[in-house]
């Protein structure tokens, strides 16, 4: 499955926000054999938005749009994929009953917080959807995903865009076969191993620099899981190697 990745936010293209979604998408689509294609940041522009989805949903076997899904006047990203899919919005009934009951379970328990900030959401907005959508409901999140056609719309807040991923993970299959190993050398005394491993098998290999708290990367990727494998101990043999970052790091 070839993917393409829409991330969405004024803040990331002014720098305030680091893109860590797109990162992580990508490194959990290549684990499960998907093959990611495209990345692309763009603006808070609904038009932008639109034109990208109803461009990207012909190109590719699954579109995943991230970004401000909520009730708010800047959360333009699903108006922007009903728009490029050329379909209504719709408010869906069970998703705003659920948010109410959410909203007033809120309130209740956090009514200093409530008073002093005035909380408002448009629920309507919040509970919209493109018509025929499969909604993407989870806890960590108020306004919900979708998945409309084969594109999926995931929120822009980090842990609620990865819960609404896992929801639907099981949907990302490919042939591909992705494994990493960890090496404390430098990335200039991998070339004689990283050219020789693509010499020797019928496999894909990308090095990843070391930083000052995470070792360097070696990825080897292929369409067979034995030969990645053999290749993945072909260079163990060759490179010296580390554990993995703890998952924190």
């Amino acid at each position: 499955m070839n993917v393409a990745i829409v991330t969405v936010g004024d803040e990331i293209l002014a720098g305030s926000t680091t893109n860590t979604n797109a990162a992580w998408l990508a490194e959990r689509l290549t684990d499960r054999g998907s093959t990611v294609e495209r990345i692309l940041t763009i603006p808070d522009d609904r038009d932008l938005i639109a034109d990208t989805v109803a461009r990207w949903a012909d190109a590719f076997d699954a579109v995943i749009a991230t970004g401000g899904i909520g009730g708010t006047p800047d959360d333009v990203t699903v108006e922007g994929v009903a728009d490029g899919l050329e379909r209504d919005l719709v408010v869906h009934g069970g998703i705003k009953d659920g948010l109410l009951e959410k909203a007033a379970a809120f309130r209740e328990a956090n009514p200093e917080l409530v008073a002093e900030h005035d909380l408002q959401l448009d629920f309507d907005a919040a509970a919209s959807i493109p018509e025929g959508a499969t909604p993407i409901v989870v806890d960590e999140a108020w306004a919900p995903g979708c998945v409309v056609e084969n594109v999926y719309v995931f929120a822009g807040i980090p842990e609620e865009m990865q819960a609404m991923f896992e929801a639907v993970a099981d949907e990302f299959t490919g042939d591909g076969i992705a494994r990493t190993i960890f090496t404390p050398a430098p990335e200039g005394a991998l070339y004689d191993a990283l050219e020789g491993v693509t010499e020797a098998f019928d496999v894909a290999v990308g090095s990843y620099p070391r930083s000052e708290n995470r070792p360097g990367r070696i990825r080897v990727t292929g369409s067979d899981e034995t030969t990645v494998e053999n290749a993945v101990a072909w260079l163990r043999t060759r490179v010296e190697t580390t554990d993995p970052p703890a998952a924190n790091d």
